[in-house]
């Protein structure tokens, strides 16, 4: 992964600083902006594997700055921010971030979830037999990492296409929560029921035409979450 190209957007620009010197010694390519507006400016003219957006910045926040993304790209985005209400976590994520980080971090906390959302997003796998999944209309490809439903294509992030596939990979079986987050976040589950919550109803709102019946997202009530045969 040394040739992947991390955007930091933070008006901190000693924080701006300090997170690049961490990427740049574990390889990656850095691009720096102080504000959103700055960030998705970059993204004109530049190749980003993956952004680190602050929440508080000047001219264009960044949750602003995610939603105007994801318009566009699928490219992993982790959020920062001060602030540690679960609410701006979940704003957060609702807008289309892949994962959170609280300041103040831990330097390697960060980079262990840099790795994490770099491997989901370019890890093609290993796949057993036939590299599309179907389900009554929906269609994921794993090689491709592209999903359709009756024939239109879906946008999903890269968290939303590893959850949305990991119960495609096995229809009619309920995955817990702190399963789910496990596997497709590679670490320990802690605090994770409205992480993986919001993920599921922002899928649920891209796949299904009504969110609140779902056709194919289902929840089993204290066990988890599973996607119907």
């Amino acid at each position: 992964m040394a040739a992947m190209t991390i955007l930091v957007a933070d008006d901190d620009k000693e924080i701006r600083d300090g997170i690049e010197i961490y990427l740049k010694n574990e390889g990656y390519r850095v691009l720096k902006a102080a504000d959103g507006q700055e960030a998705l400016d970059l993204l004109k003219t530049e190749e980003v594997h993956l952004l680190i957006l602050d929440i508080m910045m000047p001219n264009m926040d960044g949750i602003t700055a995610t939603f105007k993304i994801r318009e566009a790209q699928n490219v992993p985005i982790i959020m920062l921010s001060a602030k540690v209400e679960e609410s701006d976590k979940i704003h957060g994520l609702s807008v289309g971030a892949d994962d959170y980080v609280s300041k103040p971090f831990q330097p390697m906390e960060l980079m262990a979830r840099v790795k994490s959302q770099l491997r989901r997003y370019v890890q093609l796998g290993t796949y057993d037999g036939d590299k599309t999944l179907e389900i009554d209309g929906l269609v994921l490809d794993e090689e491709a990492k592209t999903v359709t439903l009756d024939g239109a294509p879906v946008k999903l992030t890269p968290t939303e296409f590893k959850i949305t596939e990991l119960l495609m990979k096995h229809p009619g079986r309920v995955f817990s929560i702190n399963e789910i987050y496990e596997r497709v976040w590679n670490e320990e589950a802690y605090n994770a029921e409205n992480i993986v919550a919001v993920h599921i109803r922002k899928i649920r709102e891209k796949i299904e035409a009504d969110p609140k019946n779902p056709r194919y997202v289902k929840v089993v009530w204290g066990v988890g979450y599973k996607i119907e045969k």
